[in-house]
C-alpha cells in the first residue's frame, strides 16, 4: 500500500498535488489542519495535510493517522449493528422454513412451480406466504379447462399491484431546485446524476448545474466534471459545509442543481453524520437514495433504514442489466412502502434510465418466469 503525505495552503490545492502525483485512482485516507512556520509558536500559518494512497480497499478507520477516539466510539455501534443484522437473518431463515412447511404435500405442481419461482426471485417469504395460499385456492376452484385458459400472470400481477398501491412511483419533475443523490459506494450515483442532468438539459431545456461532495475519490470528481463539460454546465466541488453553501448561492438562479455525495460504507452511522455536516438537508432539497439491484434485499433494507433520517424522498434502482433477480425491488415497495423514482439499465447517458411504474416493475419480474418456462 503506497501512502504519501501532502501539505498545501488549502484543501483544493492539496487535492491537486494528490491528483498530479497519484492520479485519478487515489483515495483520500485522512485530512487535517496543521500549523507551520512561525517563531517560538508565534506567527504560524494554517495548512492542510492530506494522507492519500492508491489502494481503494483501504479501511478509513484503520489508517494510523485517523483519530483513534472516533474508532473507539464507532466500534461498539458497528458491533451492535452486525449483531442485530445476524439476528434478523436468523429470524428470516426460520420464517422461510416455516412458510415452506405450510405448503401442503398435495399442493398442485403448478402452484409449487410459482412458489419456487418467487423464492428464486428472492420475493420475501412474508409476501409469498400470502400469495401462494390465495393462488392455490383460486387454482383448486377451477376445472381443468378453466385452469388451462386462465391468465395466471394477470392474476398474480393484480395481486402484487394491489399490495404496491401504498408506494409512490415516478421520477423527478422539478418539484424543488436541488436534487441530492445519496447511497453506498459502487452503485452508480455519478452516472445516474449525469443521466438526470442530461435529460433536464437536452430534453426539458432546463438550466442545470452540478455540485459534488465526493472528495474521497478523485476519480469521481473527474468523472462528474467530464459529464459537465459534455453538457456545457458548471460543476462545483464542495470540500466543506461552507463550500457547499457558497455553491448553492452561486446556482441560486438555476432550474436544477444535482448534488453527488460521497459513497462510503453507510452501514456505519458515522458516515451519515459526516454527510449531514457538509450538505444542508432542508425543504428546498429532495434526496434520492441510489441502490443496486445486484445487492441483497436485507442489505438494501438496512441501508434504507440508515438514510431515513435525512429523509429519503425516493429510491433509484441501478444495474438492472446486471441481474435477472428483481424480488428485492418488490419487497421494498410492498413491505417498506418505499417510493421508487427510477430504474437504470445500462451506462448510456441519458437513455438507459426509465421512470418507475408499479405495473411495469411487476411485469419485469414476471417476464423472467416466461424466459425460464
Amino acid at each position: 500500500m503506497k501512502v504519501k503525505k501532502y501539505t498545501a495552503q488549502n484543501l483544493p490545492e492539496a487535492m491537486k498535488l494528490v491528483r498530479a502525483d497519484l492520479g485519478s485512482g487515489a483515495v483520500i485516507l485522512n485530512t487535517r489542519e496543521v500549523q507551520v512556520g512561525g517563531i517560538f509558536g508565534f506567527f504560524t500559518k494554517k495548512n492542510v495535510e492530506i494522507f492519500a494512497g492508491l489502494d481503494q480497499d483501504v479501511d478509513y478507520h484503520q489508517t494510523k493517522n485517523h483519530n483513534k477516539n472516533i474508532v473507539k466510539q464507532q466500534q461498539p455501534v458497528y458491533q451492535e449493528e452486525e449483531l442485530t443484522k445476524e439476528i434478523r437473518q436468523l429470524k428470516k431463515m426460520v420464517h422461510t422454513l416455516t412458510v415452506q412447511s405450510k405448503i401442503p404435500e398435495d399442493t398442485a405442481p403448478f402452484v409449487k412451480e410459482w412458489e419456487t419461482f418467487l423464492s428464486n426471485q428472492e420475493v420475501d417469504s412474508t409476501i409469498r406466504e400470502e400469495l401462494i395460499p390465495s393462488l392455490s385456492t383460486k387454482y383448486e376452484s377451477q376445472d381443468e379447462m378453466e385452469r388451462d385458459n386462465y391468465d395466471w400472470n394477470t392474476w398474480i400481477s393484480s395481486f402484487l399491484s394491489a399490495r404496491m398501491a401504498k408506494s409512490e412511483f415516478g421520477g423527478f419533475h422539478y418539484e424543488t431546485k436541488f436534487l441530492n443523490l445519496i447511497g453506498p459506494t459502487g452503485v452508480g450515483k455519478t452516472t445516474t446524476i449525469a443521466k438526470i442532468g442530461a435529460k433536464a438539459v437536452l430534453k426539458d431545456g432546463k438550466k442545470v448545474a452540478f455540485i459534488t461532495t465526493d472528495t474521497y475519490r478523485i476519480a469521481a470528481i473527474d468523472q462528474l466534471k467530464t459529464y459537465a463539460e459534455i453538457l456545457n454546465i458548471p460543476c462545483e466541488v464542495a470540500y466543506t459545509a461552507d463550500d457547499f453553501k457558497r455553491a448553492k448561492e452561486k446556482f441560486e438562479d438555476y432550474d436544477l442543481v444535482l448534488v453527488d455525495s460521497a459513497g462510503r460504507n453507510f452501514l456505519n452511522r458515522f458516515y451519515i453524520e459526516e454527510l449531514q455536516r457538509i450538505i444542508h438537508f432542508d425543504k428546498d432539497m429532495k434526496n434520492y437514495l441510489v441502490l443496486s439491484l445486484t445487492s441483497k434485499y436485507r442489505d438494501m433494507e438496512t441501508i434504507y433504514s440508515q438514510f431515513k433520517s435525512l429523509p429519503v424522498h425516493k429510491v433509484i434502482f441501478t444495474k438492472k442489466d446486471e441481474t435477472k433477480t428483481y424480488g428485492s425491488l418488490l419487497n421494498l415497495a410492498i413491505l417498506n412502502n418505499v417510493p421508487i423514482g427510477y430504474v437504470t439499465n445500462g451506462q448510456n447517458v441519458p437513455d438507459d434510465m426509465f421512470e418507475a411504474d408499479a405495473d411495469e416493475l411487476i411485469q419485469m419480474l414476471l417476464k423472467e418466469k416466461s424466459h425460464h418456462a
